[in-house]
């Protein structure tokens, strides 16, 4: 990926982007997919983000890929094939269209509950949204052009954020909610 990092304030039209995108692959998986969420910063009202809509759908197996596959290049999703995260199969969008990124995930994985919990804490904390808005905007000005490091650029406030997540679900005895599509 080429294109330069970009964080932009909050925009309230990417709920209403993930759920045309959402009820599209809704339709292509049906009940292959058991949940469709919303995830990553778009997900999280009045935190700053790149303008990028992630959707993680979670699945009972991988296997066999190409049920999966075969529905989301139907729709207007590449298989990325390259993708080193074997906790998940990657999709991107196809050329010329607004940027998605798909993560399927096993259905109760660590990946798959680390995202969730991450987006359900940081909808409940403005303290912790600011602080990881703050971190995005001086990473970007950082690494414009350098994905990589701007990525692990934002892994220690990630885990600085995911361990009073953790606090916050025993207190909270948080769990999934009902899935987003």
């Amino acid at each position: 990926m080429s294109d330069p990092i970009i964080v932009v304030p909050y925009d309230f039209s990417w709920n209403q982007e993930f759920k045309s995108i959402g009820l599209e692959i809704r339709q292509a998986l049906g009940e292959l997919a058991i949940r469709i969420d919303h995830i990553g910063s778009t997900s999280i009202e009045g935190l700053d983000a790149k303008p990028i809509i992630d959707i993680q759908i979670s699945v009972r197996s991988f296997k066999p890929i190409e049920i999966y596959k075969t529905k989301l290049e139907n729709i207007g999703f590449i298989y990325r094939y390259d993708n080193p995260d074997l906790t998940k199969r990657y999709f991107r969008e196809k050329l010329r269209r607004k940027r998605i990124h798909i993560h399927i995930r096993e259905f109760g994985s660590w990946s798959e509950q680390f995202s969730l919990l991450f987006r359900d804490y940081l909808r409940t904390n403005e303290d912790d949204c600011r602080k990881y808005a703050e971190v995005k905007y001086d990473l970007m000005k950082q690494y414009r052009n350098e994905r990589d490091r701007y990525v692990e650029g934002k892994e220690p406030i990630i885990w600085e954020i995911m361990s009073r997540a953790s606090k916050w679900s025993q207190v909270t005895g948080w769990k999934p909610g009902k899935t987003d599509m």
